[in-house]
């Protein structure tokens, strides 16, 4: 019998579904693309991608049932992690062209604009390296200097979340610089995700895919 953890990469429209299968299957996880409720309530783990716009993706988020979905397995303690957009959509809203979104408020925060000035130009688009803190479990046993691949305009400038339970371990954030400071990663209990691609980050990003399996 395999002793694989089982990977549903959520299929709601928005995502780099078939980069992020097969990373995850080199991180040695059984995984499978679908949006059935059912097995993505049963997997060890639920990936979440994202890419394109904030209201389009939340918007495919809902009409898959998504949103549903996460918030069950967030409700018993169930891994989820979400890549890109599908990081973003986990905080309260979005605003992009003036527009204001609502998104799944499992954080506090607003998405907004990058920063940009001449040398850092937008859409942040490349490697960049990200500052972890010492007790991150996803960027363990990786280089402090390693660069992970980023694509996007937008990005959470501040952390919001104050922890209120000191019995509770605090979020670990991650941030990276382009023009200014911005969350890069985010490990809050059962919900982990990152502003940049893991499973277009080469060697580093097989090892953050790898920490997370191991923590399912």
């Amino acid at each position: 019998m395999s002793n694989s953890k089982s990977v549903v990469v959520f299929d709601y429209g928005f995502g780099n579904v078939r980069s992020a299968e097969r990373a995850l299957e080199r991180a040695g996880a059984e995984v499978e693309i679908t949006r059935d409720y059912d097995k993505a309530m049963a997997a060890d783990g639920l990936l979440v991608p994202g890419v394109g716009a904030f209201a389009a993706c939340m918007a495919g988020l809902v009409e898959a049932r998504g949103h549903w979905v996460i918030g069950r397995r967030l409700a018993g303690g169930r891994p989820v992690m979400g890549i890109c957009v599908g990081m973003q959509i986990l905080f309260s809203r979005g605003i992009e062209h003036g527009e204001e979104a609502e998104g799944m408020d499992e954080w506090p925060g607003t998405v907004g604009p990058l920063a940009t000035d001449a040398a850092h130009p937008v859409p942040h688009m490349g490697w960049n390296t990200v500052a972890a803190p010492d007790d991150s479990r996803l960027f363990a046993g990786v280089p402090a200097d390693e660069r992970y691949y980023f694509v996007h305009s937008y990005a959470v400038h501040d952390w919001e979340l104050q922890a209120t339970n000191p019995a509770l371990a605090p979020p670990v954030v991650s941030w990276t610089t382009h023009a200014g400071r911005f969350v890069a990663a985010v490990e809050n209990g059962p919900l982990w995700a990152t502003q940049f691609h893991p499973e277009k980050s080469g060697d580093a990003g097989a090892q953050l895919l790898r920490n997370w399996i191991e923590t399912l």
